[in-house]
């Protein structure tokens, strides 16, 4: 059977798959759209298996409201080139709606969940297999807030986001604190909410520094004090000066326009994961030396 421009074309906007992959697999199809599509499928999976392995570290981050649920979300890729290109960030907006839609307990489920003509991970896999990079969904985070209470999110750029649980204030307020905290990364809400393992790993360090400067026992002791309230001061949403006025602390902030934040989230791009990036390039080098 001829293999029109027009099947080829048909079969492109289906699958997202290459003009000469399309040819080729509507040529040994004998034209068939569906055993194409079918093919197209099986080599996505078997690109996306073998990519697998590679780190994937850049990426984005994505935020999606809808009602009173809210949704952060990071995707990955191996580069910053492809975590601009427009499929991929369509895709990732995409899996932060079927988050708020379908509000998954775990990356696992969530990639076993329905969106669009197949699943989140045929999805990821079909990415893979157009854009040719390891593309993974690291993790989320789901807000469900009862009345009275709002969820606000804001991202700077697409490579730090957040999303916070305000109650009382107005929206403004609501974006001018996620703000803040994209800005200022503030370990948790409140004193009450540093954990005391992290208070007691600081002290001993102050400790350690206040006995080497010669200080009596009692000076130490108060010097640790001062210096503990101090980090808990610049670590904590609530003692931390406004970013926007520097002169008025968050909490203040929040008193006066009698509001409180109940939790937030912050995602940066990557943070935490450990980069190869040597691995990519090599492999791009020996392709181009046809190695």
């Amino acid at each position: 059977m001829a293999i029109t421009a027009s099947m080829v074309k048909e079969l492109r906007e289906r699958t997202g798959a290459g003009m000469m992959d399309c040819k080729k697999a509507l040529g040994e199809s004998d034209g068939d759209m569906d055993a194409a599509i079918e093919s197209l499928r099986k080599k996505g999976a078997a690109s996306a298996d073998k990519k697998a392995g590679r780190i994937a570290a850049e990426g984005i981050i994505a935020a999606h409201v809808e009602g009173t649920t809210g949704v952060l979300l990071e995707v990955n890729s191996e580069t910053d080139f492809v975590a601009k290109e427009p499929s991929f960030i369509e895709f990732a907006a995409s899996v932060a709606a079927t988050v708020a839609a379908n509000k998954p307990d775990s990356v696992e489920t969530l990639s076993g969940q329905s969106m669009g003509d197949g699943t989140v991970d045929e999805a990821r896999r079909n990415l893979i297999a157009k854009i040719g990079e390891n593309i993974g969904i690291r993790r989320f985070e789901t807000f469900d807030v009862a009345s009275g209470s709002s969820v606000q999110t804001y991202l700077h750029g697409a490579r730090i986001g957040v999303m916070v649980e305000c109650s009382g204030g107005d929206e403004g307020l609501g974006r001018d604190l996620a703000m803040h905290i994209a800005a200022s990364n503030p370990m948790c809400v409140s004193e009450t909410d540093v954990p005391a393992e992290t208070l007691e790993a600081e002290k001993k360090i102050f400790l350690a520094q206040a006995e080497e400067s010669g200080k009596p026992p009692e000076i130490a002791e108060k010097m640790v004090t001062g210096r503990i309230k101090k980090f808990v001061k610049e670590n904590t949403l609530l003692g931390q000066p406004f970013v926007k006025d520097p002169d008025t602390s968050v909490e203040k902030l929040l008193k006066d326009a009698d509001a409180s934040v109940a939790r937030f989230v912050r995602f940066e791009v990557g943070e935490g994961i450990e980069k190869a990036e040597d691995d990519f390039v090599a492999e791009v080098m020996a392709q181009a030396k046809g190695d």
